[in-house]
């Protein structure tokens, strides 16, 4: 009796074991409103290379919401529409007859999202967070985008953003342009509250036409990195190269 109930014990746990090995193809990329090194703005350009790297989730930076500079559009649901993903819009700022901030892309459903406002003088700066469901699970999906005039400023920002993130549990994955360098201090504190996500080479990721630092970085919590972060080779779209790379739930191997 025991040898014909194994099997279907075993087969009972599939589900789980699937849910649990689920790996998720991430992207990262700050899109100057959608204008590129060429000077144009063509949001169908920036869709196409989401599309060429078929991603599940998508934290993107600088994005327009109907201001005149960018046509009137609302990029986050044009680039969700021609990407097939849904999508969804933080607001950093008024700006131009509109608003200015983050967008979150997603092929998987999407719950409740929070603008994180972080500290300083100048721009005002986020953090945007979705919530996403994946299957039986969850996780929270962060996107920033961090001063980048003065150190002080950032740092602060940075505080203030990892003891928000720390305020909670559970599977979390941070990416964006944090305007700052893997050695800084405000990489070394993101570092010390989430598992900083190693790139392989070429690292470097503006400005994309020809790059001299790294500032867009990739961060978890309670999940593992399937491969290093790639930065793709597009140089013209934006002025920042895109980052992808692959994750899947839990800590470890």
């Amino acid at each position: 009796m025991i040898s014909r109930l194994l099997p279907l014990l075993l087969l009972s746990s599939l589900p789980a074991i699937a849910e649990s090995a689920r790996e998720l193809r991430v992207m990262c990329w700050n899109l100057h409103h959608g204008v590129g090194e060429d000077g144009k703005l063509d949001l169908e350009r920036i869709a196409a290379r989401i599309r060429e790297q078929k991603p599940d989730l998508v934290v993107l930076q600088e994005v327009d919401n109907k201001c005149r500079r960018s046509q009137s559009v609302d990029q986050a649901a044009e680039l969700g529409k021609l990407a097939g993903m849904t999508s969804a819009f933080g607001k950093a700022m008024d700006h131009d007859g509109g608003e200015y901030g983050q967008a979150i892309l997603s092929k998987h459903p999407l719950g409740e999202t929070t603008v994180h406002r972080l500290p300083g003088e100048g721009e005002p700066r986020i953090a945007f967070e979705a919530e996403v469901k994946v299957g039986e699970q969850s996780l929270r999906l962060v996107g920033v985008h961090l001063d980048h005039q003065q150190d002080a400023r950032r740092l602060k920002q940075a505080e203030t953003l990892v003891a928000a993130l720390s305020s909670s549990k559970g599977p979390l994955i941070l990416g964006g342009d944090f305007n700052d360098v893997p050695d800084s201090a405000v990489m070394k504190l993101f570092g010390k509250a989430l598992t900083s996500v190693e790139k392989s080479e070429p690292r470097l990721t503006c400005p994309a036409d020809k790059p001299k630092v790294e500032i867009d970085h990739f961060f978890l919590r309670g999940m593992t990195a399937v491969s290093r972060v790639t930065v793709l080779p597009e140089a013209v779209a934006s002025d920042h190269r895109p980052l992808v790379m692959t994750v899947r739930f839990g800590d470890g191997e």
